[in-house]
């Protein structure tokens, strides 16, 4: 038996018991087709001992978006993402990233893609602290301070411009406006713009002195990342900024920032580099 037909099924534990049902049905359909060896990891600790201790067997996930993450994220770490296709069974609440990536909803459908299926290599984000962002990374606004709290950037009230005065305004006005462009959302009245430096592959995008509300980083775009920025519109409707690179670097004063489902930071300076085909993922034929 060829090693590609040996399978190392790893089973996470919250779609387990959330629709045991639908693991059975997938565990059956690839044991009907293929040398399994199933495990039922009790913790994350676990998991990565399953996955490291894999041999030629190729692994399967059963489980929902975060499990997929976990496993991407475990054997990248253990740089074996080169060797082996990663393969999804989705089962769980939370499976918009693995319905975008193309992977099929259905239990029977999935597990027949696993075992007739084909490797599809695809992009990742690597930061500099070596995480991983498979679907999209984004850096929101800022939440808003408690009253009396000391301003972001250890500005005094008094040392913020008029134009920023006028910007941080006309956005309170807005917020309290019923909503017009879907399209172009508002700013969170519970939420303040950022001050954020970005630079793709060298080249300034947007700097500190221009507020904004967000920044978010895409994967898979002709071997780079697609980059938005979304500046604070003063007045008129500001268009976003957008684009294609394969290094990005954003800085400022300390922000967070969702890769995947993940909040990261907070931190003051971060760089996402693409790496190209980095990780292979089974899909259907055609």
């Amino acid at each position: 038996m060829a090693p590609s037909d040996q399978l190392l099924v790893v089973i996470d534990p919250v779609a387990h018991r959330s629709d045991g049902e639908s693991v059975r049905i997938a565990k059956d359909v690839l044991s009907a087709g293929a040398a399994t060896k199933v495990c039922l990891p009790a913790g994350p600790e676990e998991f990565a001992r399953m996955l490291a201790r894999r041999g030629s067997r190729r692994p399967v996930v059963i489980g929902d978006d975060r499990a997929l993450l976990r496993a991407v994220s475990l054997l990248h770490r253990q740089r074996a993402l080169g060797a082996c296709a990663v393969s999804l069974v989705p089962v769980g609440g939370v499976l918009s990233l693995a319905r975008s990536l193309g992977v099929p909803m259905g239990a029977v459908a999935a597990a027949r893609a696993v075992l007739d299926g084909a490797e599809r290599r695809l992009d990742l984000l690597v930061d500099d602290s070596d995480g991983v962002v498979v679907g999209a990374l984004r850096i929101p606004s800022l939440p808003s301070p408690a009253p009396g709290a000391v301003p972001f950037s250890g500005e005094t009230a008094a040392g913020r411009s008029p134009w920023l005065r006028t910007c941080q305004s006309l956005v309170r006005t807005l917020a309290s406006r019923p909503g017009r462009l879907a399209a172009a959302p508002e700013p969170s009245r519970h939420s303040r713009p950022s001050r954020l430096r970005v630079e793709v592959d060298g080249v300034l995008v947007v700097d500190l002195d221009q507020p904004v509300e967000s920044v978010s980083v895409t994967p898979g775009v002709l071997g780079g990342a697609e980059v938005e920025v979304r500046p604070v519109s003063v007045g008129a409707a500001v268009a976003p900024l957008r684009v294609v690179g394969r290094r990005v670097t954003v800085s400022g004063a300390d922000f967070r920032y969702r890769a995947d489902a993940v909040v990261g930071g907070p931190v003051r300076t971060r760089t996402w580099v693409v790496w190209e085909g980095a990780w292979g993922l089974t899909l259907p034929v055609g």
